[in-house]
Order: C-alpha cells, then sequence, then structure tokens
C-alpha cells in the first residue's frame, strides 16, 4: 500500500520520464514500414533516399541519432505532447514547448521553423483584445453591465435565470469564458444567499441588517484553487478591483459552505443549483458567438488560416453570422431545459414581473442587488472611453470584411495587408496613452486657471495588461502550430488522411457527426485547447482524402469541443461553479449530458442549413484542392 502510494505522488515524474522512453522505439523500428507504404513525398528523394536528420543519406547508411524517418519521428513527438497534455502532467504550456525541441533534434522542422509557429496573426488579436478587455475589468464596466441587467430581470427566479444567462452569454462573447463566470458567480452568490436565508422574519427584524455590516472580498482571485491549467491562465489573471466603492463579491467560505447544507426548502435548493449551472452553460454559449470568444476558436482560425492561406471565408463578420443564431437558440433551449429540470413548468408564477407577486425575500434580493449598483456611483470618464472602444473594435470587426457588401479594407489598394488583429492592436495601443482622468484644459476651479494635467495614469498599465495576458495558452497556441506543421511537413497528416479511407463510404453529413460526438466525449476528459490542437491535422487530412469541404467538418467539431459542460474537469468555468458547492457532479452529469446533446444538435442543423449558404459548404473549394496539392508536392 505504502508503495502504491508513492507511486501515485511520483505519478507525474514517472509519466515525464517514461513515456519517451518507452515511445522512443517508435521512430527508430517503424521506418521500415512507413517507407514501404504512403510516405509523404515531400519525405523522399530521387533515387531511394530518404531525408534524415535535415539531410539526405543512402537509405542504407547509419547516421547514429539522425536516422530518423520524418513521419514516424513527428508521430513520436505528437504522441509524446498529447501524453503530457492529457496527463497534466506537466503545465499545458510547458508541455506545449515539447515540439521546439524534439522537432529539431529528430529533423522535421529546422529550430527557426519551429520557433516561427508560437507567434502568428491570431496571437496579436488576442493581444489586442486583452488590452480592451483589460480596460473593461480595471474600471469595473463589466460589473455595471452585469448588475444593471440583474436589475432589469427582477428577483423572481425564471427572470433571474434568463438574466444572468443573457448577461453571461453577452460578457462572455468578449471576455474569457472563466473571467466572465469568475466575475458573475460572486453576485449570482450575493443573489442565492438572500433566497436562502435562514426565516424572512429574521432577515427582516435584523439580520439583514448585520448581514449588510459583514467586510466584503473584493478579490477575485478568492475562489478555491482549481486543478486546472487553463483555469489558471486565465483567472490568475484578473485584475484587483480599484474602484472606490468595490462592489460585492461573495467567495465560497466555511460560512457560505454551512449555508449550502442549510436550505430552507427545497426548492431553495433547486434554486442555487440551477442558477450555478447556468452561469458554466451561458459562459461557454457565448464564447461560442465571436471568433475571439474562446482559446478554441482562435487555434481553429490560425490553424485554418496556416493551412489554407488561399481561403478568405473565415473572419469575425462571417463566424459571428453562422454562429450568433446558434448561441441564441442554445440560450433559449437551455434556460427551457434548465428551468423545467430544477424549477418546474410553472413558468407563468416564477416569469412574472408583477410587483404584487414578490414576496419579501425577493423584495430583499432585489434591495441588495440594487444597493450594489448605486456603490458603482456615476458612470466614469475611463467607463466611457473603454466602453466606446469596446464598441469601435466590434464595427471595425465586423466592417472589415462583411462578404454581403464590400468593407473598408477595400478602401486601401494592396489587398490582405489588414486583419482583424490589426484593429484590436492598434485600439489596445490606445488604451495605454489615452489618459485615465478627463483633461481640463482652461476651465476655473475656485476662481483660478486649472493647468491641464498631462502626467496622468493611462486607461491600462503595461501591469494591468500583464496581469491579464494568458501566457500560457500563447504558448499552447503557438504548440499547437507547431505540431500541425510538423505534420504537413513530415507527411504523417497525409499519411493519417490516408488510413481513413473506409470512411469514404458514409456520407459527409454521417463524418461530421461522428467527428463532433467523438470530440464531445474526448473534450469532458481533456483540455478544449489541447483537444483542437490534436483533431484539427487529422481532420484537414480527412477532409482532403474524402474531398469534403473542410469548413464542413471543422466548424462543428470547434464548436462542440466547447461543449464540455457534464464534469468539472471539462473546462474552468464548471470547476468554478462546482468550487461554490450548491452542485454535485450527478448534477453536473444530469444537466450537461441534454446541454451537450443541444448544442450537437443545433450546429448540425446550423452547419446543414445556412452554414452550406453561407461558408459554400456543398461544393470542394478550390483552396482546399491547391492545399492538397502543396501537401503533395
Amino acid at each position: 500500500m505504502g508503495l502504491l502510494k508513492g507511486l501515485l505522488r511520483a505519478r507525474n515524474l514517472l509519466l515525464v520520464v517514461f513515456v519517451p522512453l518507452v515511445l522512443l522505439p517508435l521512430p527508430m523500428l517503424y521506418p521500415s514500414s512507413v517507407s514501404t507504404g504512403l510516405s509523404s513525398p515531400g519525405a523522399r528523394g530521387s533515387g531511394g533516399r530518404s531525408r534524415r536528420g535535415g539531410g539526405w543519406t543512402e537509405r542504407g547508411a547509419y547516421c547514429n541519432s539522425s536516422t530518423w524517418f520524418p513521419e514516424a519521428a513527428c508521430a513520436y513527438v505528437l504522441i509524446v505532447t498529447a501524453v503530457y497534455w492529457v496527463s497534466e502532467a506537466v503545465p499545458l504550456g510547458a508541455a506545449a514547448l515539447v515540439p521546439a525541441f524534439l522537432y529539431p533534434f529528430f529533423g522535421v522542422l529546422r529550430s527557426s521553423e519551429v520557433a516561427a509557429e508560437y507567434f502568428k496573426n491570431t496571437t496579436l488579436l488576442l493581444v489586442g483584445v486583452i488590452c480592451v478587455a483589460a480596460a473593461v475589468e480595471k474600471w469595473n464596466l463589466h460589473k455595471r453591465i452585469a448588475l444593471r441587467m440583474v436589475i432589469m430581470a427582477g428577483a423572481k427566479p425564471g427572470m433571474l435565470l434568463l438574466c444572468f444567462m443573457c448577461c453571461t452569454t453577452l460578457l462572455s462573447m468578449w471576455l474569457s469564458n472563466t473571467s466572465t463566470t469568475a466575475m458573475v458567480m460572486p453576485i449570482v452568490e450575493a443573489v442565492l444567499q438572500e433566497l436562502v436565508s435562514a426565516e424572512e422574519e429574521q432577515l427582516v427584524a435584523g439580520n439583514s441588517s448585520a448581514e449588510e455590516a459583514e467586510p466584503i472580498s473584493t478579490n477575485l482571485n478568492g475562489v478555491p484553487t482549481i486543478t486546472n491549467p487553463i483555469k489558471t491562465a486565465h483567472h490568475q489573471g484578473k485584475k484587483q478591483l480599484p474602484s472606490q466603492e468595490k462592489p460585492l463579491v461573495l467567495t465560497p467560505g466555511p460560512r457560505n459552505r454551512d449555508l449550502n447544507r442549510k436550505y430552507k426548502s427545497q426548492h431553495d435548493q433547486m434554486i442555487c443549483k440551477c442558477l450555478s449551472l447556468s452561469i458554466s452553460y451561458a459562459a461557454t454559449i457565448g464564447g461560442l458567438t465571436t471568433i475571439i470568444g474562446t482559446s478554441t476558436s482562435l487555434i481553429f482560425l490560425e490553424h485554418f488560416n496556416n493551412q489554407y492561406p488561399a481561403a478568405e471565408v473565415v473572419n469575425f463578420g462571417t463566424w459571428f453570422l453562422f454562429s450568433f443564431p446558434i448561441s441564441l437558440i442554445m440560450l433559449v433551449v437551455s434556460w427551457f431545459w434548465m428551468h423545467w429540470l430544477f424549477l418546474g413548468c410553472n413558468f407563468k408564477e416564477t416569469c412574472s414581473l408583477s410587483k404584487k407577486k414578490k414576496t419579501k425575500r425577493e423584495e430583499l434580493s432585489e434591495k441588495r442587488i440594487q444597493e450594489e449598483y448605486e456603490k458603482l456611483g456615476a458612470i466614469s470618464y475611463p467607463e466611457m472611453v473603454t466602453g466606446f472602444f469596446f464598441i469601435l473594435m466590434t464595427v471595425l470587426w465586423f466592417t472589415r470584411e462583411p462578404g454581403f457588401v464590400p468593407g473598408w479594407d477595400s478602401f486601401f489598394e494592396k489587398k490582405g495587408y489588414r486583419t482583424d488583429a490589426t484593429v484590436s492592436v492598434f485600439l489596445g495601443f490606445l488604451l495605454f496613452l489615452i489618459p485615465a482622468k478627463k483633461p481640463c484644459f482652461g476651465k476655473k476651479n475656485n476662481g483660478e486657471n486649472q493647468q491641464p494635467s498631462l502626467g496622468t495614469e493611462p486607461i491600462i498599465t503595461w501591469k494591468d495588461f500583464q496581469k491579464t495576458m494568458p501566457w500560457e495558452i500563447v504558448i499552447l497556441v503557438g504548440g499547437g502550430y507547431a505540431l500541425a506543421s510538423g505534420s504537413k511537413s513530415s507527411g504523417l497528416s497525409t499519411w493519417i488522411g490516408h488510413q481513413m479511407l473506409s470512411l469514404s463510404s458514409l456520407p459527409p453529413w454521417a463524418v461530421t457527426l461522428l467527428a463532433c460526438i467523438l470530440v464531445s466525449i474526448v473534450t469532458e476528459f481533456v483540455s478544449n485547447p489541447a483537444t483542437i490542437t490534436i483533431f484539427l491535422p487529422i481532420l484537414c487530412s480527412l477532409s482532403e482524402t474524402l474531398h469534403i469541404n473542410p469548413l464542413y467538418t471543422l466548424i462543428p467539431v470547434t464548436m462542440c469541443i466547447s461543449f464540455a459542460v457534464m464534469l468539472p474537469v471539462g473546462n474552468p468555468p464548471n470547476a468554478i461553479v462546482f468550487s461554490y458547492g450548491h452542485c454535485q457532479i450527478k448534477d453536473m452529469v444530469k444537466a450537461g449530458l441534454v446541454v451537450n446533446v443541444i448544442g450537437l444538435v443545433i450546429v448540425m442543423v446550423a452547419i446543414n442549413t445556412w452554414g452550406i449558404s453561407l461558408f459554400h459548404l456543398d461544393t470542394y473549394p478550390a483552396w482546399a484542392k491547391v492545399s492538397n496539392i502543396t501537401d503533395q508536392a
């Protein structure tokens, strides 16, 4: 028993050391079978030569460590990296660096070629978006939006559920799912604390005043530590709220855990479960809506642009036009499902906006939320600037290449030089220059001319940016690009695609459905970025082999990978919600399974209806043929 416990404690070390050693025979013994089968023409030379260690040697020669065949060596690197990602034996960002030193070692890619894969156009897009997100969080614009929407909805359970889901979805379109969940959950907890308080009479008599007198934590990082690297990358980057009046943030401490065990009724417990889980689902739904909503869609976009540079069909506008109806339908259907599962079918009572039907507890909850909103004070100058930049960035993204009309990019003589990253980086750069204090030129204060204040702090500082920037995701995405580039140059992706020729007898929709089901299962146990990084090169090769428009497979799979909503380990929002203690794993599985199925069905319907006309999925595009020819050249 002691030995077993010791092995479990040393699990990560054993995986890191022994997995590469156990798999080492792969690039040493497999060449004979690879070289006689289908191999990438790029890995062969004339006269029966093979590329080894970056040079060309006769097949019978032995060149020590440089005697590696590209396909087998690339497969070795891919498997080792995938095992590290799945097991999380090392941080995801650190595991993403494995191709940076193993590819040059095995002669798959030069070191300079691998390095170029770690910083792409999508990285700049993320940098600009994070600048705006840092400003939003620093000046509490997201708090103001969330509290205002809750005030508009009232405290009726059904309307409160719908309001929180809509608010979370809206914020998650632009902020990371993790940051959105971490921001909204404390507000939800404050409302739930009122709804499940012990006796209404005690609350009205005096306990409510004692509640309000308690010190309130404003540290969003106070949520208990969750062992999920992706969550850590986003959540630790959250900004300490610097505002003058600190908004309500209640983290799950001992008092809340005791409260969870003392629900006044079964109905109160169901409300707590319903609202908590709905935040995680709404964050996932919102992340689908925009191309910058999740790291998963960013990885897809960059990989697609690298794989098919001639395909100018996916941008912020076209993605939004396709995904917004999906998110809207999913939001409504998920709301009905959560309401039916936890609150019952009495929609008329739980969704009424009539003040005459409100209970005392609901009135107290509304009063509490109104007080927290008033603490924010009047909208400040930095909030207005941040909101303006937020809207301006969205408008410029939409109008760059709308697809149905010429965009502002057509005004320039040279086409294709400007991307969504150009807009986001430019606006993000301006936030470092614009002062956070409204300039007052020539105004009088107490009878004296006030001098212009030119040295004030800007809207965001570099320190604000660093605290919010998820560098682990940047490295992880770069590692995915490196793996994809190695798979393409070595011929491994082409070889894998030809092994899947048996699927050619299936109709395209069946191939896409099977791929979506597969990734939906895998992503419940493996992080979303790792899952999509592993599957994208394989699905590209599969689509080219079966002559299916790659977007017909890649877009649904990218969306289904985000539907990891059944387990706390599925994604960081699940873990944050689970840490508050209102729901158990069986609740997450029961509710999340149906949400997963709802998402899968809606995505499949969307890709086979308006997706076909939007992306021309009914034909095999010329840009895919060009890519296929290039791979085999």
